[in-house]
């Protein structure tokens, strides 16, 4: 979980997404924070409903200028008081009184918070769970789509041999995923080998090593390449055609099963890949700085609610940063209702952001990389004692500053300044031992280190046991992460259910062993059913005949040294030795035999 503890964070960002933020920061550093960006008379009087979002105009946004933004109680011209900037008050110590604290949003939820029916009577098995998420619509558009896109496969002289794959089949595949994230092996097909003392049995008995990979090379959730890729340079091309069918099923699924608390987070994920492909992200900071990004809001337990996969510069923005049109667009008052908090850290935060989710009705609260307010008056210093305290207060947000190891700077749109919480920390005086002392915490770092963490509780789940590969086809990482995103949430409720019924609940990986053993139609405890000698069991090649026949009748020739053999094997129907001086049955099938069933004694 995210905790702020004074450590730098280092949080890089993709070079487009810092040029995005480039001029919201400037608006942030200057405190022009209302609820539109500063435009010149110009744009101003080109602005329309129908034309594209307005940009600010830089060159008529001055210090000057953007010190003097509008004001909802300000004076008639909008131009804001400067004594009351907080770039000219002075910093304030928690013992001075806060009186300007905003009434926090009521908390008004469009449904009651929690797992929804029906699973939200007794404990339902993972199979039941997940099969919420990846429902039947799901399974229907997978086997569509992955036929379609084998017979085109077949049509351009591609070697594979395919039959129509069924939703039964298909849940088999998605049980074999499971199956090797939880027994992980270097290669796919590791799981087939025969000849070796690696070899693992249970694969072949579901279905053949070229069967899977088969599906897997054609495994598809959309059709209609085409149409999309001639719009390739263009305005209208969609970076997600090959994904977008599967990723909105599965947002929808995860909206309809689960409402959230009224705490949420919103952070960036990654998906490695090293797949060439224009959408492609790098982050120097992050443990996987190659990939995808995707931008996701979290409850605080794990769930994942909402996302959005990054594609770059878009013609739908908003011209108010990227930050501003990413949580604008995850943080739904349609779907959520009201009253919620939303957690971020510094690259989302911003006034205008802040200001806009409040008349939204939602609070904020998150870190903030900018050194505002610029005022110096009784502000922190690297001597300040740990544990110092300064706030200013501009109307209905509040920034804090606070000296743990390094200084912590927050700001809020709910929270007091101080609450009376103290937090233990090591500290050392002159040349003798260190001692443990309780220093004051501000409220909004308590609270943001409380419930930030609900992307990271996310991503250490989904990092258990994760199906996640490498494939130089980046749709096929995609639907691997939407498969962990099902899994995990599956894992959530599961969990949240056991709560309520005050049950133990199971481990992750426990959950992820029934959920396979479901998918494969397999009973866990006890596996697959036996077969004896694995079927390849030598049988003689004539039945019955009467004594007075020739010795060579019903003989047949061997498979593997042409010589007249009397004996066969009963699955594949061929015929082989089985001598102790030339026993080419065994030489057939070393490895495939049970040796418990067939030992030296036959001799």
């Amino acid at each position: 979980m995210r905790t702020i503890t004074g450590y730098k964070e280092k949080n890089s960002q993709a070079t487009s997404d810092d040029v995005d933020k480039a001029n919201e920061f400037k608006l942030f550093y200057n405190r022009c924070d209302t609820a539109s960006p500063v435009l010149s008379p110009t744009a101003s009087a080109a602005a329309s409903p129908a034309a594209s979002p307005p940009q600010p105009d830089t060159a008529a946004a001055t210090p000057s200028t953007l010190g003097s933004c509008g004001d909802a109680g300000g004076s008639s011209d909008g131009v804001r008081d400067r004594s009351r900037s907080p770039h000219h008050q002075r910093w304030k110590t928690e013992a001075e009184p806060d009186d300007g604290v905003p009434q926090p949003p009521r908390f008004n939820p469009k449904r009651t918070p929690g797992v929804q029916p029906p699973l939200n009577m007794g404990n339902p098995p993972p199979g039941e769970i997940f099969s919420h998420f990846f429902d039947a619509a799901v399974f229907k558009l997978l086997c569509e789509n992955t036929n379609k896109n084998a017979a085109k496969n077949l049509g351009k002289r591609k070697k594979f041999i395919w039959t129509e794959i069924t939703p039964d089949e298909m849940k088999k595949f998605i049980g074999m995923l499971l199956y090797m994230a939880v027994l992980k092996l270097p290669k796919i097909t590791d799981f087939w080998r025969r000849q070796t003392i690696f070899h693992v049995s249970f694969p072949a008995t579901v279905m053949s090593r070229d069967r899977f990979m088969a599906i897997l090379s054609n495994l598809s959730n959309t059709a209609k390449h085409e149409e999309n890729d001639k719009k390739k340079g263009t305005e209208d091309y969609d970076h997600l055609h090959r994904v977008r069918p599967l990723m909105e099923m599965i947002c929808v699924n995860c909206k309809a099963i689960y409402h959230p608390r009224q705490h949420l987070a919103v952070d960036e994920r990654m998906v490695g890949t090293k797949a060439r492909l224009s959408i492609q992200q790098y982050m120097k900071a992050k443990p996987t700085k190659w990939g995808l990004k995707f931008f996701v809001l979290a409850d605080m337990n794990g769930y994942t609610i909402d996302f959005m996969l990054y594609t770059g510069k878009s013609k739908w923005t908003s011209g108010k940063g990227l930050s501003f049109d990413v949580v604008a667009g995850l943080v739904n008052k349609d779907y959520l209702g009201s009253g919620y908090t939303i957690y971020t850290d510094n690259f989302y935060t911003s006034p205008l952001l802040f200001r806009h989710l409040r008349q939204q009705g939602f609070g904020a609260c998150g870190t903030y990389r900018v050194g505002v307010p610029t005022t110096l008056e009784n502000a922190l210093t690297k001597k300040s004692p740990r544990g110092s305290i300064r706030w200013i207060r501009d109307r209905d947000l509040l920034f804090v500053k606070w000296m743990d190891v390094r200084e912590v700077s927050l700001c809020s749109s709910i929270h007091p300044v101080y609450s009376g919480d103290t937090v233990e920390r090591w500290l050392k005086t002159g040349d003798g031992p260190q001692q443990k002392i309780s220093v004051p915490r501000p409220t909004p770092v308590t609270e943001y280190n409380k419930y930030m963490g609900g992307v990271d509780t996310s991503d250490q789940m989904i990092g258990t046991n994760s199906v996640h590969r490498k494939t130089r086809r980046w749709p096929t990482t995609v639907f691997q992460h939407l498969l962990d995103i099902a899994v995990t949430n599956s894992f959530v409720i599961h969990k949240t259910r056991c709560a309520s019924l005050q049950e133990k609940p199971m481990t992750r990986q426990r959950f992820q062993e029934e959920l396979t053993a479901h998918l494969l139609g397999v009973d866990l405890k006890n596996g697959p059913q036996k077969t004896r000698g694995n079927q390849h069991l030598p049988v003689p090649t004539s039945s019955s005949h009467a004594k007075s026949d020739r010795a060579s009748m019903g003989r047949r020739r061997c498979k593997l040294c042409k010589r007249s053999t009397a004996w066969q094997c009963e699955e594949c129907g061929v015929g082989l030795c089985l001598q102790p001086e030339r026993n080419c049955y065994c030489s057939k099938y070393s490895g495939k035999m049970d040796n418990s069933t067939y030992s030296q004694d036959i001799f």
